[in-house]
């Protein structure tokens, strides 16, 4: 049996707004489900099912208890600067909180948008060459690919 594992997330009131938010940006995504759960302690409440590009995920609107903070994120693995360009875009909706490639979308998730191959740029035994690429993104709020392989080159 192959083991599923399925991020859940915790809404005040806009779970389902926000899923369908989050299927409108990413390709291949779908909502699955929407149940509304009547006489709960913070009232009636939607669960939500989704699929972004085929991961699952859950969201509730269950009340103002827990807020999202930048201990969690998503990482959104760019192949181009269009497509870091795109997600930037379309995610970023506090400035303030962008930094080395991270962003906070419009109901306070974060999310990583990086070029593809930075994880394995890093990888490098070059000590030089990691500062190098270090010292360039942490300049940077949105990642640009072409900086940063100057900076490693």
């Amino acid at each position: 049996m192959k083991l599923k594992i399925t991020p859940h997330l915790w809404f005040d009131t806009q779970a389902k707004e926000a899923a369908e938010f989050y299927v409108s940006v990413f390709p291949n995504s779908k909502i699955i489900n929407i149940t509304t759960l009547h006489d709960t302690p913070s009232g009636d409440c939607d669960v939500i099912s989704f699929e972004l590009t085929g991961q699952p995920f859950m969201a509730i609107s269950a009340g103002p208890l827990f807020k999202f903070n930048e201990a969690i994120s998503f990482i959104v693995d760019c192949k181009t600067q269009k497509e870091i360009d795109y997600y930037w875009e379309k995610l970023s909706a506090v400035p303030e909180a962008e930094q080395c490639g991270w962003l906070k979308d419009q109901y306070g998730l974060s999310w990583q948008i990086v070029p593809s191959d930075l994880a394995e740029i890093m990888q490098t035994k070059d000590q030089e060459k990691l500062a190098r690429l270090t010292q360039a993104f942490l300049k940077m709020k949105k990642f640009d690919i072409e900086t940063l392989k100057r900076a490693a080159g």
